[in-house]
C-alpha cells in the first residue's frame, strides 16, 4: 500500500565528477554544499527537501505544478549564482511509500532515471508533470518515449523550458561551469570552434583529450 502521491524531482549539478577532477575534493564539496543551500532557500511553501546524495538532490512536492514552480525559481536562483555549474532535473508524478523521513518506491527510482536522462541545462519529465507545465504557460517540447532498464514500458519525456536561453555566458566543457566568455581565464580556438575555461587547469585536461570532452557535451 502506497503512503503518498507525489511529484518527486531529483536535481544535480551537470558534470560533478568532471568537476571534482578538474578542481579538487575541497572545492567540490564546497560547491555542494552551495547546492544544497540554494535548494533549500528555492523551497519555500513548494516541497521539502527529503535528502541530498552528494551532489544530487531529492525534492518532493504534492502536485505536479508546485514542483515546475520550484525548479523555475532554481534554474533562475542558479543562474544568479557567480561561478556555479549548470544544473540538470528530472520530474515525475507518481505514489510511494514513506517510511520516516525518506520515500521509496518505482515513482522515486524513474524521477532519478529521468534525471539522469538529461543533459546539462536540461529539465525533463513525465507526461503528468508535462502537462502540467503546458498548461501553466511553460514551453514543453515532446521528446518521445525512452526506454529505461528495468522499466517495463517506455517513458514518454517532455522538455521544460523556463526561457533562460539568453543569458550571455558560456559554459567550460571540462567542469560545466557557467563563466562569462568576455571575462574568461583561458581560452582555445580549436578546428573552427571556441572553447572557454574557468582556468588553465581546465584548459591543460581539455587540451590532453578533447575528444573526451566534446563527446560529454553532445
Amino acid at each position: 500500500m502506497h503512503d503518498v502521491e507525489a511529484t518527486f524531482c531529483f536535481v544535480d549539478l551537470a558534470g560533478f565528477s568532471a568537476l571534482t577532477e578538474a578542481h579538487g575534493d575541497d572545492a567540490a564539496a564546497d560547491l555542494a554544499l552551495r547546492f544544497t543551500g540554494l535548494v533549500t532557500e528555492t523551497l519555500a511553501e513548494e516541497g521539502r527537501l527529503v535528502k541530498t546524495i552528494g551532489d544530487a538532490a531529492l525534492v518532493v512536492s504534492p502536485s505536479p505544478s508546485p514542483g515546475i514552480r520550484f525548479v523555475s525559481r532554481l534554474w533562475r536562483r542558479a543562474a544568479e549564482e557567480p561561478d556555479f555549474p549548470v544544473l540538470r532535473a528530472g520530474l515525475h508524478h507518481g505514489e510511494a511509500v514513506e517510511r520516516g523521513d525518506d520515500v521509496f518506491g518505482s515513482a522515486v527510482n524513474l524521477a532519478a532515471r529521468v534525471a539522469a536522462e538529461a543533459r546539462g541545462g536540461q529539465v525533463l519529465a513525465t507526461a503528468r508533470v508535462g502537462d502540467a507545465a503546458c498548461r501553466s504557460g511553460v514551453s514543453v517540447t515532446p521528446l518521445g518515449a525512452v526506454t529505461f532498464r528495468n522499466v517495463r514500458e517506455p517513458v514518454d519525456l517532455f522538455q521544460l523550458d523556463f526561457g533562460l536561453g539568453g543569458m550571455a555566458e558560456v559554459i567550460d566543457p571540462v567542469c560545466r561551469m557557467r563563466i562569462a566568455s568576455d571575462s574568461a581565464p583561458a581560452r582555445l580556438h580549436l578546428d573552427g570552434i571556441d572553447y572557454w575555461f574557468c582556468s588553465t587547469r581546465c584548459l591543460g585536461l581539455f587540451a590532453s583529450d578533447p575528444g573526451a570532452y566534446r563527446r560529454a557535451t553532445v
